[in-house]
């Protein structure tokens, strides 16, 4: 007899034993129905280690992505040259962008420059196309006038060309030999213009010559500008009263000044000119008494202290006086200039 949860149980009635076979045969359908469960019902946070296959191009992505944007560039490219070489065969041989005649250049900012002169370096675009008229070298040949400071020429399409001039401004009349013409303040010498529109009122410069460089002249034409700007320094205009001045000398500018009693020439040296000039007016008509029975044509306030009157007359000694206010007549012998 064998005991079962405390109870005792008869040995013929327990139930009977299943083949051993029988059991090996269970077992190994219920493995089955597991692993078929296991293979089904696989964790979902295994399933990023699966192998998924992909389906590769014989380039990288980022190659394949590099020579996509190299073949935009290089169509854009193509069909922009092709569009230009049209344009340009266009430009170039039509009929629409020719230079047909000299109404066609429209010209500004002249007032002394005639169209005539400015039409004789022109004139040879007449009948050109206007893309191939060169505006750097009309430019140059331009300002090689006189008269022009400077110069711009622009094409206005489709056939007309624009020409702006700037003037020189003159500051003074010049003598260079016998001719009179006008200088600006750079020195550049101009022709008197073949329709004066304008009255100009300049003292002539002297001491010029005509081989003499355009740097010379500059430099000269700086100190005439010295002169004026310190004559006039104080509202007194005092520039407007001299009728000559002598630059040949740069330590000794010269000037004419008109008087009643005729023109008297003054010798200013280098500097100080307002001063000096001043000096001048006060006291001339007492240099005038200081030389009687002579003509008062010249006088020198280069030297500090004394006035030499009339020191260019080749005829007699110039007399010297005191420097005012102390006027009195000085022995007749030439200063040392």
């Amino acid at each position: 007899m064998a005991r079962d949860n405390g109870q005792v149980t008869r040995e013929d009635e327990r139930p009977p034993r299943p083949p051993v076979g029988a059991v090996r045969d269970a077992v190994d359908e219920i493995d089955d129905r597991v692993i078929d469960l296991d293979t089904e019902e696989e964790s979902p946070f295994l399933r990023g280690q699966r192998r998924v296959p992909v389906r590769r191009g014989p380039l990288p992505r980022k190659t394949a992505q590099k020579v996509k944007i190299a073949a935009i560039v290089l169509l854009a490219a193509a069909v922009a040259a092709a569009v230009g070489t049209a344009l340009y065969r266009y430009g170039a041989h039509s009929w629409r962008f020719r230079l047909e005649t000299s109404d066609h250049i429209e010209i500004r900012g002249t007032q002394n420059v005639t169209r005539a002169q400015v039409l004789e370096v022109m004139g040879a675009d007449i009948g050109r196309n206007v893309f191939f008229v060169p505006l750097s070298e009309r430019k140059k040949q331009l300002e090689d006038i006189a008269w022009v400071e400077s110069a711009s020429v622009m094409r206005l399409l489709p056939d007309r060309l624009r020409v702006e001039i700037k003037e020189r401004t003159p500051v003074a009349f010049v003598q260079i030999g016998s001719r009179v013409a006008l200088i600006d303040a750079s020195g550049v010498v101009m022709d008197m213009p073949p329709t004066r529109q304008t009255h100009y009122s300049f003292p002539v410069i002297t001491g010029m010559q005509e081989s003499e460089p355009l740097s010379t002249r500059a430099a000269r034409m700086k100190i005439y500008s010295t002169l004026v700007r310190d004559l006039d320094s104080e509202g007194g205009n005092y520039s407007l009263a001299l009728s000559e001045v002598d630059l040949s000398d740069p330590e000794d500018v010269k000037i004419i000044v008109p008087d009643a009693e005729g023109a008297v020439l003054v010798h200013m040296g280098s500097s100080d000119f307002l001063r000096r000039y001043k000096t001048f007016l006060a006291h001339v008509s007492e240099w005038r008494q200081q030389v009687p029975g002579q003509k008062l044509d010249s006088v020198d306030l280069r030297y500090e202290g004394q006035i030499v009157v009339n020191p260019d007359q080749k005829l007699a000694p110039a007399p010297v006086v005191a420097a005012p206010p102390a006027v009195t007549k000085a022995p007749r012998t030439r200063a040392r200039r």
